[in-house]
């Protein structure tokens, strides 16, 4: 079991792995082994996490979610397998805990009196100021 967040314990078996051939640095490595890790996590189906969390993980997975409600990492970044899966597997509990935070309600607001105030006296200020460019007998219509 992996512990996302106190409430949120992932199954080990609720992870897919797959390993491919990796680009990069590696040497003869990169064309002899397969380092690099794909993760493949059903987070429409698991019974792990809680409705409002899944709704939300899928919604920030955005283009690592397919279409079936599958979250799909890859990670190339080292030169081993081992350590390419256990960041697959730190990427994904990343965004679960990131999904798992409720988000805060936007409140709205309305600028104050004196907010207005002050942005009309900085819009006559640049009035006044252009004002002061033009030519001597000039009207506001170009004549």
């Amino acid at each position: 079991m992996i512990e996302v967040i106190p409430s949120i314990d992932l199954d080990e078996a609720e992870l897919q792995f797959q390993f491919k051939l990796a680009s990069g640095p590696g040497g003869q490595n990169v064309n002899k082994v397969a380092t690099a890790a794909e993760l493949r996590f059903d987070a429409a189906r698991s019974p792990s996490l809680p409705e409002s969390v899944r709704a939300r993980l899928l919604t920030l997975a955005g283009s690592r979610a397919t279409q079936a409600g599958e979250l799909l990492i890859t990670a190339r970044r080292f030169r081993s397998q081992e350590r390419n899966r256990q960041d697959a597997i730190e990427r994904l509990i990343a965004l679960i805990q990131e999904a798992a935070e409720i988000p805060k309600p936007r409140l709205k607001t309305r600028p104050s009196r004196a907010a207005k105030q002050r942005r009309m006296d900085a819009k006559r200020r640049i009035g006044d100021k252009k004002q002061t460019r033009r030519p001597v007998g000039a009207t506001r219509d170009g004549e």
